[in-house]
């Protein structure tokens, strides 16, 4: 036996002491790892706040359970359409305001309203930055366009209250357009209302924790990032300016004949039900839905009719 046998090293023990002290590094990193898991789940769970932010905007935090959530939304939606056949027969014409703050739901709701609805007689408007040209028109001018003719129902997805939430805080407008717009915004919704428009104005509103946490959900989904856009990001600076803002508005143009409706708004599914079940209680429509039809048999097909060959035809690929 030779002396490197004989205390008890080799060539082949030494060249894997460097994959034993590799191993014992790797050993160590991943305990360090496992505990750095374990602290991390107990602050979550001490932190529930903090677990919100990690939950999807599309999941939300409504405590109302989604199978009652649907049957309630399926019997508004159902109401929603008897009313639309009343405002076209009596020729009613209705404009609804959807405003508040960023990720507050005022889309979700404009959808649950619009999706069940003929869209010929229900249109959502939704403008975007005014042009050079509009920049020098009457304020209200781009809005007057899109008001509804007889039998229609328009959703205004944020309206001429630009003026006085972001273009006031931003900077977008002077002063003196500012104190114009509060000036002449109660007189041009008189006109409207006068003229026999339904005008309803919904505020939706949402602490700053809520909001925050769907500003942070709409960071990892893909199908929301879009929503994140710059004037949202920078409203999360600009939290009290706007709640400012908010309130002298109020105080102008919450007048008799349009009156503003707040929507509590950190629970989507409740917010856009109450939403929903008010819009329908200030329409003073009566079911006027046409009886169900009887249709006739179909006519066979004439005999000489002979379809073209499949293979002459582009079909889409039937991956699912």
């Amino acid at each position: 036996m030779d002396t490197e046998t004989m205390n008890g090293s080799s060539p082949q023990s030494e060249a894997l002491e460097p994959l034993a002290e590799e191993g014992k590094k790797a050993k160590k990193k991943h305990h360090r790892k496992e505990a750095k898991k374990e602290k991390h789940k107990d602050s979550f769970s001490k932190a529930p706040e903090l677990k919100l932010l990690y939950t999807t905007e599309g999941e939300g935090s409504s405590k109302l359970s989604g199978k009652k959530y649907e049957k309630k939304l399926a019997n508004l939606q159902v109401e929603l359409v008897k009313m639309q056949y009343w405002v076209k027969h009596t020729g009613t014409r209705i404009v609804i305001l959807f405003e508040g703050r960023d990720a507050a739901g005022k889309g979700g709701t404009i959808k649950r309203i619009t999706e069940p609805l003929n869209p010929r007689g229900c249109r959502v408007v939704a403008l975007g930055t005014p042009s050079d040209r509009e920049k020098t028109e009457w304020y209200f001018q781009r809005y007057v366009p899109h008001l509804p003719a007889a039998g229609e129902i328009v959703c205004f997805d944020r309206s001429w209250y630009n003026r006085a939430g972001v273009e006031h805080v931003m900077g977008f407008c002077t002063d003196r357009q500012y104190q114009e717009f509060m000036q002449t915004c109660p007189e041009f919704e008189r006109m409207l209302v006068k003229s026999g428009i339904v005008l309803l104005k919904y505020w939706f509103s949402v602490s700053d924790e809520e909001q925050e946490r769907r500003f942070q959900s709409r960071t990892t989904d893909p199908a929301r990032r879009w929503k994140l856009s710059p004037m949202d990001l920078e409203s999360r600076d600009r939290w009290v300016e706007y709640s400012q803002a908010k309130d002298v508005m109020f105080a102008h143009t919450n007048i008799p004949e349009a009156p503003w409706f707040t929507v509590e708004a950190d629970d989507k599914k409740r917010a856009r039900l109450n939403c929903i079940s008010h819009f329908l209680s200030k329409i003073p429509y009566v079911d006027m839905t046409p009886e169900p039809l009887e249709l006739p048999p179909r006519r066979s097909a004439p005999h000489d009719y002979v379809r073209p060959p499949r293979n002459e035809q582009f079909f889409v690929p039937q991956v699912y």
